[in-house]
């Protein structure tokens, strides 16, 4: 597996990552490898933008607040 190196890390962001992989009982090691999975499986940005553009438009048949009064009427 490859090593990955972070430089000049702030003293209160390491306490704050140190602290948050504890909370979770992990090492700081695999906290930060599991955030990059995260990280690393969302979409960019410019590959949303890209999705969505594929997308057909649709047309409304109400308006946001006619289609919140009519939730709120169904649930109740």
């Amino acid at each position: 597996m490859a090593t990955l190196q972070v430089r000049n890390v702030p003293p209160d962001l390491h306490a704050r990552l140190k602290a948050r992989a504890a909370e979770t009982g992990q090492s700081l090691s695999d906290y930060l490898l599991e955030e990059l999975r995260s990280v690393a499986q969302r979409p960019t940005l410019r590959e949303w933008v890209d999705e969505v553009a594929c997308y057909e438009p649709s047309e409304l048949t109400m308006t946001p607040a006619e289609a919140i009064s009519a939730e709120r009427r169904r649930a109740s």
